[in-house]
């Protein structure tokens, strides 16, 4: 573990520890106890590659699992129960911290071996009121908490008291992953732009009569090259018609010449993530329909980054992507008279073309945690949070309600924003984007693959 993400750590769990301490009437602060991902069966006896879960790494860098964290403003500050060292099983599943290694690497002020959980919890919980935990993820940990919690309970003769309210964890460590530290708008910059340039590399590699999963085998390739350990999610290589549907996965269709394929694709490095969408033709030149309706979309995502401020809502971002969609299928002639007669049927229609929201949040995962409502209204956008910006336009192989030349042409283009103070600022804003820089693309490969 480098020393500057040592020192992240450090701060985050400082950052908790005073929330988790802030009630001065209460003998003891508050406890956050958070469990490590489970393993997950494949199939068989072969396991899923091991992925830490979010909030458990968030605060601890610890990426093994069968661990938990007890994190508290006193002391002992910082818990970690861990597997213990076991020579013939690092042997077969490769190395581990052990207790040693969670207070020496880790940083843990105590550390336990996790089959002492059961045991030593009920300790840890005497005279703290409240527990922040994360209900209902896994069976196996609530079970572990309510047995700590009774067993604390049973000792109330001792004038001990246990915890009496339980609550959920995703109140403190969400909203504390919402706001991005300076590191980690650092580290989100440098997966964005490997990301990008991924996208512009398989624009280099397209070409008819290829696979989708050409494209798809690249990009990942392309990340491990850059460092990057995983995928932020499957990546989405669809052509043709496949580029209409929103999680197209099976990525093993022949690309034909004429038509547009759509990838969505992102790294994910350092636990961050990064999410980006770009659209472009198989031959590297757009028709005009196509060119039409792809620079409806790139005005709308232009417009819509340009809501993407301090004090506005991810609903005022979605509401300037529509409306630039709305007018630009209106003088594509996509929109009739029927569709126009109320604000009902306007918004009908385009969700006939248009059905998912514009913006989300992303982090440590690509669909990151934080609220999107406070106290029943609309969350401002506050600076250091990062949004997707991806409008898009769908339009079915079998729609007949549209002219042929339209069908079967799905668009998406989505980029990574960091929300700062001085204005939105794109952090993938290395792939090729517009229909110019796109179609140059293709031609100076021409040109490397010419000479």
């Amino acid at each position: 573990m480098h020393d500057r993400f040592r020192v992240e750590l450090q701060e985050r769990r400082r950052k908790l520890s005073e929330i988790l301490g802030a009630t001065a009437a209460l003998e003891k602060g508050d406890a956050l106890l958070l469990f490590s991902a489970p393993v997950y069966v494949r199939n068989g006896d072969v396991e899923h590659n091991y992925r830490q879960h979010s909030d458990f790494y968030y605060l601890t860098g610890f990426e093994e699992p069968e661990a938990a964290l007890l994190l508290f403003a006193d002391e002992p500050h910082f818990i970690l129960f861990v597997r213990e060292r076991d020579r013939e099983k690092e042997i077969w599943d490769g190395r581990r911290a052990g207790t040693e290694g969670a207070v020496d690497i880790y940083g843990a002020t105590k550390a336990h071996s996790i089959t002492e959980l059961a045991q030593i919890l009920p300790e840890y919980l005497k005279n703290r009121r409240r527990l922040h935990y994360l209900f209902g993820e896994e069976p196996a940990w609530d079970r572990t908490v309510f047995d700590a919690v009774a067993a604390v309970r049973r000792l109330r003769k001792q004038r001990v008291t246990a915890p009496t309210e339980l609550i959920d964890a995703r109140s403190l460590v969400h909203e504390a992953r919402l706001l991005k530290s300076e590191y980690e708008q650092e580290k989100m910059s440098e997966v964005a732009a490997l990301s990008a340039g991924a996208h512009a590399h398989a624009m280099c590699i397209c070409q008819p009569g290829r696979n989708e999963w050409d494209l798809a085998s690249g990009i990942d390739a392309y990340f491990r090259k850059g460092g990057a350990r995983r995928a932020a999610y499957g990546s989405i290589v669809g052509s043709g018609k496949n580029g209409t549907i929103l999680h197209y996965h099976e990525n093993e269709s022949e690309m034909v010449d004429g038509s547009l394929v759509l990838i969505d694709a992102g790294a994910e490095k350092d636990y961050l993530a990064a999410d980006i969408t770009r659209t472009f033709p198989v031959n590297g030149k757009f028709s005009e329909v196509q060119k039409r309706l792809y620079e409806i979309v790139l005005r709308a995502q232009l417009v819509a980054i340009d809501k993407a401020c301090v004090g506005n809502s991810m609903e005022d971002v979605h509401n300037a992507a529509v409306e630039t969609l709305t007018q630009g299928l209106i003088a594509e002639g996509l929109m009739s008279e029927i569709d126009l007669n109320d604000e009902k049927s306007v918004t009908a229609r385009l969700r006939h073309f248009y059905m998912h929201q514009t913006s989300h949040y992303i982090g440590m995962d690509v669909h990151d945690v934080g609220a999107y409502h406070q106290e029943g209204q609309l969350r401002s956008l506050e600076a250091t949070m990062v949004i997707t910006v991806e409008p898009g336009l769908y339009i079915a192989a079998d729609d007949d309600t549209v002219p042929v030349a339209y069908r079967g042409i799905g668009i998406r283009i989505e980029d990574d924003i960091l929300i700062t103070a001085a204005g939105p600022k794109n952090l993938s804003i290395g792939a090729p984007k517009t229909v110019a820089e796109i179609e140059a693309a293709f031609k100076a490969r021409s040109t490397r693959v010419l000479a």
